[in-house]
C-alpha cells in the first residue's frame, strides 16, 4: 500500500503532523456524517413548520459542507491524505447513528442537536490537542469550527424550546 503521508516543507515535525492528520481525519469523518444527516432530515421532515425547517437544514448542511472542505484541505496541507469517502466516514465518525424511521420535525431536530453537541465536544477537545502540539493553524480551524457548530446548535435547539 502506498504511504498516506507526503513530504511537505511545513515546519511541523513529522510525528506531530501524523497526530494532527489522525485528529483531523476523525473530524472529517464526523463532519461528513453530520452533513449527510442534515440532508437526511432535510429530505424527510414532516410537520407544520416544514418549509422553514427544510430551508434551515439545507443552510446548515451547506455550512458544514464548507467546514468539511476546510478540514480535508488542512489534512492534505500537512502532507496527509484526506479520508473523505462515505465508507471512511462510517468507520471513523464519532456521531450517533441517524435513525431513518423518524419524520416529525422535533424528532429530527433532537437527533441533530445531539450530534451537533457530540461534534462540538470533540472539536473543543481537538482545540486543546492542536494547541498542545503547537499548530496554530489547525487550532484556528478548530476554533472556527466550534463557533459554527455552537451557532448551528443554538438554531436547532431554539426550535425545541417554548
Amino acid at each position: 500500500m502506498k504511504s498516506l503521508l507526503h513530504e511537505t516543507r511545513i515546519d511541523i515535525p513529522k510525528e506531530d503532523r501524523i497526530k494532527l492528520i489522525e485528529i483531523l481525519n476523525k473530524t472529517l469523518a464526523s463532519a461528513s456524517d453530520l452533513q449527510v444527516q442534515l440532508k437526511q432530515a432535510h429530505w424527510n421532515i414532516k410537520g407544520k413548520q416544514f418549509i422553514a425547517v427544510h430551508k434551515l437544514l439545507d443552510e446548515l448542511a451547506e455550512e458544514i459542507e464548507d467546514q468539511v472542505d476546510v478540514v480535508a484541505e488542512r489534512v492534505t496541507s500537512l502532507g496527509g491524505t484526506a479520508l473523505g469517502t462515505l465508507q471512511q466516514a462510517v468507520k471513523n465518525t464519532a456521531l450517533n447513528e441517524y435513525p431513518v424511521d423518524i419524520f416529525a420535525i422535533e424528532d429530527h431536530i433532537a437527533h441533530l442537536s445531539d450530534n451537533f453537541a457530540i461534534l462540538g465536544k470533540l472539536t473543543r477537545q481537538d482545540i486543546k490537542k492542536s494547541d498542545q502540539i503547537g499548530d496554530m493553524a489547525t487550532n484556528d480551524l478548530y476554533i472556527d469550527l466550534a463557533r459554527v457548530l455552537d451557532k448551528s446548535l443554538w438554531f436547532l435547539e431554539a426550535h425545541l424550546q417554548s
